[in-house]
């Protein structure tokens, strides 16, 4: 589902979810030459990591937020026509032109909450054979501050779907994905307390 994000203060927050970008980069299996879907790119940062692995390849930037794509594009602009960006939701058929080699996400998935139907638009966007590298908010996930929130009547996090391991793995396999492999890992984070109701409203 789309949304609209404050770009700006996504970019000033989002050093942590770079971070993990990096680390999902990492997992893909690439020569350099490849066609990468980003799905979810945000403002960029980790889809310019993206394409330092892909000397020869392109990389499709797509979000849901058009503030967010105009910002990576303003950031993505050095690529030049290496980069295509895409305004869409995930929760739709993707209208590419052809398959790609890989999808790379990061802290996207668990804004979506019907990951049965965003599993089958991802596999009908993928060639055969291709990579799926993907990091998201899992069963648990800041669950403590969930709960202190609740105590005192709050409840600005939103809506956010935090599967767990083996309902991702189950979900994966039937949309058609082999090979699967699941976890959940700590993530430990500082934010300064200025900062801390814009960064949950952000992941």
């Amino acid at each position: 589902m789309t949304r609209d994000w404050d770009a700006t203060a996504y970019d000033r927050l989002g050093t942590p979810m770079a971070r993990w970008g990096e680390a999902v980069v990492g997992w893909l299996d690439l020569l350099g030459d490849e066609r990468v879907l980003d799905a979810g790119c945000g403002t960029g940062r980790v889809t310019e990591r993206l394409l330092g692995r892909l000397p020869t390849g392109s990389v499709i930037a797509l979000d849901g937020s058009a503030a967010m794509i105009e910002r990576a594009r303003a950031r993505l602009a050095p690529f030049g026509g290496r980069v295509d960006y895409v305004v869409a939701d995930l929760l739709e058929p993707l209208a590419l032109d052809g398959p790609v080699d890989a999808i790379l996400s990061t802290a996207t998935f668990h804004w979506i909450l019907d990951h049965d139907t965003l599993f089958a638009n991802l596999a009908a966007t993928i060639r055969a054979g291709g990579q799926l590298a993907a990091q998201c908010g899992g069963a648990g996930n800041i669950a403590s501050i969930g709960v202190a929130l609740g105590e005192l009547g709050q409840d600005w996090l939103g809506r956010k779907h935090f599967a767990t391991p083996t309902e991702t793995a189950s979900r994966l396999e039937r949309a058609g994905f082999t090979d699967v492999e699941v976890w959940l890992h700590d993530e430990p984070t500082d934010v300064d307390a200025d900062d801390l109701e814009p960064y949950l409203a952000a992941i």
